[in-house]
């Protein structure tokens, strides 16, 4: 079998997924691999020194870079086309949307080439602007011979938007950029939660902040650290200056948030609204439990009472209730047992490829 994988985003997890699938495929005797990626990616390095036949593609660094690169727009078409046909890939991947996703994938299905999105959401979360958001899905389902989902969650609303097209599910694998090393638990008893990534409304601050107000008088010992881009103070007014909280607003690379992750006791997701969490994966992968709220796929992905806790309802109470389970010692150790068990499974990026192959083969 012939794939080609797409991925023209700079950064972000979209990028390790591609890195991650890549390097699995090329170790197997069964498939053909080439790469089709944006020359201003992050992990373009990495990407070249796996050895693939590789087109590097420019897209964008800026806004003004998008603006000017739809100038560009067709001929990229047509060279990420061109590039299939001479491969003569078997299937195109596209490993996960792009702004310019929806204006490419209809010609790779006038070409007469198979085209398979990774679908990583069937819905806008709460929050964001929704109306390009339906233009774009509508687009790239258009032109999907079947379609990968990552939970059974977004696999139900892709049925419900297009009942005749195929589904096939995926586990989402743990993204981690390197080796982490894992970092000593505080010997004077503290316990480290920490939530990491970009800070959207979906991802329920509000509800996290009113939790540790319920959390940190009845636990001083519980610490939290909020890291990632976005405007903590208009989403969770009040959350940084609550006792034992530490906000990091900024930027982080795929490194930084792994290495935050592995210095936690615990990774806590207070999701109002989710598809599936590609934190919740890492954290696994290195050995964390989870504390999550009861939604979407996040109940897919922990095995409650083994490798996390879900919250019994989406309250702050509910949320504080499992927060603080997680500060009794032998109750952390117990699924901190669990979650690095669990990241074994996750971890093993060769039997994601192999399923991979098999969902595409069939």
């Amino acid at each position: 079998m012939r794939i080609l994988l797409w991925y023209w985003g700079r950064k972000g997890a979209g990028g390790q997924l591609a890195l991650a699938l890549a390097d699995a495929l090329r170790r197997r005797g069964d498939v053909g691999l080439a790469l089709s990626l944006s020359a201003q990616a992050d992990l373009l390095g990495p990407m070249r020194a796996l050895g693939m036949p590789l087109d590097a593609v420019p897209t964008y660094a800026s806004a003004a870079g998008f603006a000017a690169g739809f100038l560009r727009l067709p001929l990229l078409a047509r060279r990420l086309r061109r590039q299939a046909l001479d491969f003569r890939a078997d299937v195109v991947v596209s490993v996960m949307t792009h702004l310019w996703t929806p204006l490419v994938a209809p010609g790779l299905k006038r070409a007469g080439l198979r085209f398979v999105p990774m679908v990583h959401d069937a819905d806008p979360h709460p929050g964001d602007p929704g109306a390009f958001w339906e233009w774009r899905l509508t687009r790239e389902l258009d032109a999907a011979e079947s379609v990968i989902a990552f939970s059974d969650s977004v696999a139900a609303g892709i049925a419900r938007r297009r009942p005749g097209l195929a589904v096939h599910r995926l586990e989402l694998g743990a993204l981690l950029p390197a080796p982490v090393a894992e970092r000593p638990r505080a010997a004077d008893g503290t316990v480290r939660f920490v939530h990491v990534g970009r800070m959207r409304a979906y991802k329920g601050l509000d509800l996290l902040r009113d939790a540790w107000r319920l959390l940190a008088p009845r636990h001083p010992e519980a610490r939290l650290l909020v890291a990632g881009e976005g405007d903590v103070e208009a989403l969770a007014p009040g959350l940084a200056a609550l006792p034992g909280v530490t906000v990091e607003a900024r930027w982080l690379s795929e490194s930084e948030m792994a290495a935050m992750v592995a210095g936690a006791d615990a990774v806590v997701l207070p999701y109002r609204e989710a598809s599936q969490s590609g934190v919740a994966p890492v954290a696994h992968g290195l050995g964390v439990p989870v504390v999550a709220t009861p939604v979407g796929g996040l109940a897919e992905q922990l095995r409650d009472g083994v490798d996390g806790l879900l919250a019994r309802a989406l309250t702050p109470g509910a949320l504080a209730e499992a927060m603080a389970a997680l500060c009794d010692p032998a109750r952390r150790a117990a699924l901190a047992e669990g979650a690095r068990e669990t990241g074994r499974r996750l971890n093993d990026w060769d039997a994601t490829a192999a399923r991979l192959v098999e969902i595409l083969r069939g």
